[in-house]
């Protein structure tokens, strides 16, 4: 049997049994799979794991707590064998003959009537790649395939019709790779993509040459007309009959206004959807390997806004509530107001030497981290000539990250 070749075939399991013997690690990583195919699965063991102890409480699998016994696979469509005993998946594997079942085993894929292929999914498709039990290929291959997909350097014969409307996609703090598989897949589909500056550039050389670009950095000047046209902008693309990508970079709901850009698809009848993306000031610090909790110094965090100074007219923060908190401060949009905010918190009751960590450009190749303090802020920012974009750490989570720099 070893020298021809496994037969595919993608087996239809909604709503059938299914026996998976065995509740370790390889159970463990299988079960997901079934439960995704609609499989009712059934776990056979005297002992199972937390993970899939949980998914027995939570009522998605059954879980027959004993030593496998040829009955377990009367009416069972399908088994795997996972234990670590050769000799209770071999009997498995013979009870499964008799009952014509197809069983699949962990540990000899030679005794077994199955394998499990590297499978993967993508818009709607179902990728399966089998070899000769060369597990750590496969799985390269179909990693291959699926990126390829993604990335559309492979391409699907026809390109499926454009479908109108706005997709707001997040695209994470810069590095083309921290986007979501949604938010990559959404810009290969778009007919038109309308990008912030701070939007993964690198990801629009990738689009397809029929793909239009509009760089609404080069809009008007003004936030407020600025914002006005985008909204127009995507708003009469989408009722043009085009499949609209407003590409932002962050999540479009943390300081991005992209309820904005919701409103205004709302009040035209336009389909509009979310796709979010990793948010900045959660994101870079952990790229830069601060935490912004904790358990010993930090229970909670704040992220700020500090594209207005401490008493504009404009602001709607309390910076005298925000000098009393003990926790982690994340401030964006703040490199230009960031001495006056220095200075309003530390006026409210934050320490002159509270640790502050300065991430520049984070998880992009030019990034850096300036260390100072409240105190410093100010004259560091200058000194080390700071720009934006930058995520601005104020906390004793930074000298949890820096010990050599700051002393707890």
């Amino acid at each position: 049997m070893d020298d021809h070749p496994p037969y595919p075939s993608g087996l239809r399991l909604a709503g059938r049994r299914v026996v998976v013997v065995g509740g370790g690690q390889v159970a463990q990583r299988r079960i997901p799979g079934l439960l995704a195919a609609g499989a009712d699965v059934v776990v056979v063991s005297p002992h199972v794991t937390p993970a899939i102890e949980g998914q027995v409480l939570a009522g998605e699998i059954g879980w027959v707590e004993r030593g496998f016994a040829d009955e377990d696979l009367a009416d069972t469509w399908y088994v795997i064998a996972a234990t670590d005993d050769p000799a209770v998946n071999e009997q498995v594997s013979k009870a499964a003959e008799v009952e014509r079942t197809f069983c699949v085993r962990s540990d000899d894929g030679t005794s077994a009537t199955a394998w499990t292929p590297a499978t993967g999914r993508y818009d709607g498709l179902t990728l399966a790649v089998l070899g000769r039990r060369e597990p750590r290929r496969t799985a390269a291959v179909r990693d291959a395939i699926v990126t390829g997909l993604h990335e559309g350097t492979i391409a699907a014969s026809e390109r499926r019709p454009s479908v109108p409307g706005v997709t707001l996609v997040g695209g994470g703090p810069g590095h083309p790779e921290l986007i979501s598989v949604a938010g990559r897949k959404a810009l290969m589909e778009a007919d038109v993509v309308v990008a912030d500056r701070l939007a993964p550039r690198e990801l629009l050389g990738d689009l397809p040459a029929t793909t239009e670009v509009v760089d609404v950095a080069k809009l008007p000047r003004g936030s407020a007309a600025r914002q006005e046209e985008i909204n127009r902008l995507i708003v009469e693309r989408a009722l043009a009959g085009q499949r609209v990508v407003r590409f932002k970079g962050g999540d479009s709901f943390v300081f991005g206004r992209g309820f904005e850009e919701i409103e205004a698809c709302r009040r035209a009848g336009v389909a509009v959807n979310v796709i979010p993306g990793l948010s900045s000031p959660l994101a870079v610090p952990a790229v830069a390997g601060i935490p912004i909790t904790h358990r010993q110094v930090a229970h909670d965090f704040t992220v700020i806004s500090g594209h207005v100074p401490p008493g504009h007219p404009d602001s709607l923060v309390d910076w005298e509530a925000i000098g009393h908190l003990r926790g982690t401060l994340l401030l964006m949009m703040a490199v230009e107001n960031a001495p006056a905010i220095a200075q309003a918190v530390l006026a409210a009751g934050r320490g002159p030497a509270t640790p502050v960590a300065v991430v520049c450009d984070g998880s992009m190749p030019g990034e850096r981290t300036v260390l100072t303090t409240l105190a410093d802020l100010g004259a560091d920012l200058d000194r080390h000539a700071v720009r934006p974009p930058a995520i601005i750490v104020v906390g004793d989570v930074v000298a949890v990250a820096h010990p050599q720099h700051f002393s707890l």
